[in-house]
């Protein structure tokens, strides 16, 4: 039988009501494949995002060359250096600072390049998801309250905070960016202080993820969640808890 992410329980409120949680139910229906379809009782009150590959392609290889062509060295000896020995996933969590990050690489590769043209590397790659994002301004456009709920690091953020991409000032009132809560998905505490931030019973909240397991994370605490494939299995996803935006 597949794993259950049906949620069957009430969380807390998270400080932002007075203790009167809605429960997550549903009908159960023997042709229904549970673990991968998740239906809600209230049209969401709230909108969360993953930034990486939902709004924002990218491209760990694109940034591992670029990388290299610094240091001299291939992109495989790069993706080693950051991505196999925990470095990145350290940096995300903000157990390591941009600072030493840049030092660790410059040990771990014998050089010193410049530090501003070593951040630059590591996060020029980037591009928009446009079939996302237009979802995203009409969901704006209608009212709607939005977040990003992102695993990132300091240097990916400032990089796409800079006015390469508008759309993460312009539409979206909360970022919860791992770095800066000292957790990352799937952990339970992400979700927790983006719950507490947005303001909203989690059945109330409404989240895109392109991972499975962040899906789950979020699910186990009655967040309403979906595996992001496309921006059109999004609008129907969207469409289909009545919520209204001109798509």
């Amino acid at each position: 039988m597949p794993e259950q992410l049906w949620p069957i329980g009430a969380s807390s409120l998270l400080g932002c009501f007075d203790g009167r949680t809605t429960l997550a139910s549903g009908r159960t229906d023997t042709h229904i494949n549970l673990g991968s379809v998740f239906m809600m009782d209230q049209t969401p009150r709230f909108f969360f995002f993953d930034l990486g590959n939902v709004l924002l392609h990218f491209d760990h290889m694109r940034a591992c060359r670029q990388i290299g062509r610094l240091v001299g060295r291939d992109a495989g000896q790069v993706w080693d250096a950051i991505f196999v020995s925990g470095l990145q996933q350290r940096y995300e969590r903000g157990e390591v600072t941009s600072g030493q990050f840049y030092e660790m690489l410059c040990k771990a590769f014998g050089t010193r390049p410049d530090y501003d043209a070593l951040q630059i590397a590591s996060s020029a790659m980037f591009d928009v998801n446009a079939p996302a994002v237009s979802i995203i301004a009409n969901l704006h456009s209608a009212g709607h309250r939005l977040g990003i709920l992102s695993n990132t690091c300091e240097a990916h953020w400032r990089y796409v905070t800079d006015g390469r991409f508008a759309v993460l000032h312009d539409f979206f009132q909360v970022h919860v960016l791992s770095y800066e809560v000292k957790c990352a998905k799937p952990d339970r505490e992400i979700y927790e202080e983006a719950g507490r931030l947005a303001c909203e019973e989690p059945s109330a909240i409404f989240f895109a993820d392109d991972k499975a397991e962040n899906v789950k994370g979020a699910r186990s605490l009655g967040w309403d969640a979906v595996q992001f494939t496309g921006a059109s299995r999004l609008a129907q996803d969207l469409l289909q808890r009545g919520v209204k935006f001109n798509y």
